[in-house]
């Protein structure tokens, strides 16, 4: 495989410089691309991987800008994705069909994804399930509230996220603040004296087929996941947890203690039980999945 020593990593400050460095890589054309994904699947010729990982190194970079608002450096992100971009050369297959870049953005978004979870899970956000709930569900809510670009949420908007989601309106606002960040102007400058904007380094962000194509797969890939990790439950642990953890209007523990005839603080316990067996089976799940690409 391509040694990362070969590939200009993401710097911890001068994310400008790394923007410049990886521009130089030229794209590939499609027959192009396909020859070297052949030589390196059948000859193991590490200097055709380097091409198909360099080549997308700009692909990794986009990505990678859009999970800024999770208040990681942007510099630890792009290098987390570009190691998905290089677990992604190693498991493709040229005679699939698609171009690499379809293939290549469910492993770059895993990894970015679990390098965040990592990091708010033991830095930011703590352990408890209440927590990790509201961190994974606040911008979806935001987003129906069409409330992502307001800064500070309102005592209503509060109010029903709180609600919807079962935790304590304090928790939301602290929540909603450590998830913000600033975000540059994509028209500001790179540097003082330089004419280049910040845009100029960026993908086209318009949808095409292919992204549509990678969206689906990297939807289908977690719904594997959850449903694998959903058998592992026994019927009671599933049924509770989707109740209460997988439906847009979670289940009281009052209506479920009374469908099972047990008080709310064992349908409480159970919900947790299964809700972390669910998380060390998906984990256990992605940790195979990278033993078998490696």
């Amino acid at each position: 495989m391509a040694s990362t020593s070969m590939i200009p990593m993401a710097p911890e400050g001068n994310l400008s410089r790394y923007l410049q460095e990886i521009r130089k890589f030229p794209m590939l054309a499609p027959e192009e691309e396909l020859n070297l994904a052949k030589r390196w699947r059948d000859n193991q010729d590490e200097g055709a991987a380097h091409k198909l990982v360099t080549s997308h190194l700009r692909l990794v970079a986009k990505i990678a800008m859009g999970y800024r608002g999770y208040g990681l450096p942007v510099g630890e992100l792009i290098s987390e994705g570009n190691v998905g971009m290089m677990q992604a050369v190693k498991r493709f297959d040229p005679d699939r069909g698609f171009r690499l870049a379809t293939y290549a953005m469910w492993w770059i978004r895993a990894a970015i994804q679990e390098y965040i979870l990592h990091s708010w899970s033991l830095v930011k956000m703590g352990t408890t399930a209440a927590q990790k709930k509201l961190f994974f569900n606040l911008r979806r809510l935001k987003g129906q509230m069409a409330a992502l670009e307001e800064g500070d949420l309102k005592p209503e908007q509060v109010e029903k996220i709180a609600r919807v989601l079962q935790v304590p309106e304090q928790d939301v606002v602290s929540m909603n603040r450590r998830l913000a960040s600033p975000d540059n102007s994509l028209n500001a400058p790179i540097r003082s004296d330089s004419e280049g904007e910040w845009q100029d380094w960026l993908v086209d962000e318009s949808e095409n087929q292919e992204t549509e194509l990678a969206d689906r797969e990297d939807m289908s890939n977690r719904r594997d996941l959850l449903n694998n990790a959903l058998s592992s439950l026994n019927d009671r642990e599933r049924h509770i947890l989707i109740e209460r953890r997988l439906k847009d209007e979670p289940t009281t523990l009052e209506e479920l203690s009374q469908q099972y005839n047990i008080s709310r603080e064992r349908v409480r316990q159970i919900e947790v039980r299964a809700f972390e067996k669910l998380q060390k089976n998906m984990k256990s799940q992605i940790v195979e999945r990278r033993l078998a690409v490696s």
